[in-house]
């Protein structure tokens, strides 16, 4: 047997059946708890990371068999996308074959094409009979600060992502897009910590499932919502307690303009059907989690961007999704990937995790 604690289980339904969140340290096998809740859990979707060795920076792949309705909403103020446009419920192309997620800043961006690359030999894409073209949005997030800012990923990167895709239970942690993210930099880089990638779902007794999967590597200061607590953020000058980075907004603390470095990328899945208007309004709900979680989110400094996919093989007894229902499962299972994105972060270089800030103090 294994223990696993309540933040990772407790909230969760597995099998139709809702763990209650007050069994506290619960014992499971190892086979179940590899079977933890994940974005894969959400029938047709696959999962790949590329994790350079170089230094900490990597992508992540949202993928499917089959093309998925997709849409996105960015609230951060200084995003890096691609082929976001196309996902406007306005427009043409109805369904994507994959989503990036990527470190390196806008050099970061160049791992789509590898993705597409793969998708090509895979003879997957947008038919338009002289060619197939795979149809892969993206965004970055800033992690060129750790380590050699030139090693960032790239077509390859992509690529190997790509073809790593599978059903298994995410990787979380220092891996993919999550590998160089860091956490609670309103106060500089020195207070920071070491954030990375996490991911949950989230299903009902009716079989509709909804997951998640972000990066994290915020500004602000990552908030346990279940008790106002602060999980990882910036740290007083000590190093030994948090210094609440709101709390010294309110004492007068002028950050200036230099945080430019800091994004909370997501994505959050059903295996419900819904139009790309009913998916924009998902992405809009699931952004309520970076509210909840992270202090403060969607500044002038973050490129904050949530996707939301609907893959369609959920035929619910010929009930119709209720899209308010789903975002509000998606907004709660996002806000649990957000947590364990830095729960399960390890420490690299001067940038301490939240298991190991713990055990300082």
């Amino acid at each position: 047997m294994i223990r696993v604690s309540r933040r990772e289980f407790g909230r969760s339904l597995i099998g139709g059946a809702l763990i209650s969140p007050s069994l506290d340290n619960m014992e499971f096998t190892e086979a179940e708890a590899s079977r933890r809740p994940s974005l894969t859990d959400v029938e047709d979707l696959l999962v790949g990371h590329y994790t350079l060795k170089e230094r900490p920076t990597g992508c992540t792949v949202i993928t499917s068999t089959s093309a998925f309705t997709a849409a996105v909403d960015v609230r951060g103020g200084a995003p890096g996308t691609r082929e976001t446009d196309l996902l406007r419920a306005e427009n043409s192309v109805e369904k994507v074959n994959a989503v990036v997620l990527s470190g390196g800043s806008a050099f970061g961006l160049d791992a789509a094409s590898g993705v597409v690359k793969h998708l090509e030999e895979q003879g997957r894409g947008f038919d338009i009979v002289v060619a197939r073209v795979p149809i892969v949005c993206a965004a970055i997030l800033y992690d060129l600060r750790l380590g050699d800012a030139k090693i960032r990923p790239d077509l390859r990167a992509g690529y190997e992502a790509a073809r790593a895709a599978a059903a298994a239970p995410v990787v979380e942690g220092n891996t993919g897009a999550g590998a160089g993210a860091t956490v609670g930099k309103l106060l500089g880089m020195k207070r920071a910590m070491k954030g990375g990638l996490g991911s949950w779902s989230l299903r009902r007794p009716d079989g509709l499932t909804v997951g998640a999967l972000a990066a994290v590597n915020c500004v602000g200061d990552v908030i346990d919502p279940s008790s106002g607590a602060i999980i990882a953020g910036a740290r007083k000058s000590e190093g030994k307690e948090f210094a609440d980075a709101v709390e010294q907004l309110r004492k007068g603390y002028d950050p200036g303009s230099p945080f430019h470095e800091n994004t909370v990328l997501a994505v959050v899945a059903t295996n419900a059907s819904l139009s790309k208007a009913q998916c924009v309004k998902v992405a809009q709900m699931a952004q309520d989690a970076l509210a909840r979680c992270i202090r403060p989110a969607h500044t002038p400094w973050d490129g904050d961007t949530a996707f939301s996919v609907a893959t369609g093989k959920w035929t619910g007894g010929g009930k119709r999704a209720d899209v308010g229902v789903i975002g509000a499962l998606a907004a709660d299972a996002l806000q649990t990937a957000i947590v364990r994105a830095v729960e399960q972060a390890e420490t690299w270089g001067p940038y301490p995790s939240a298991k190991d800030y713990r055990r300082r103090q």
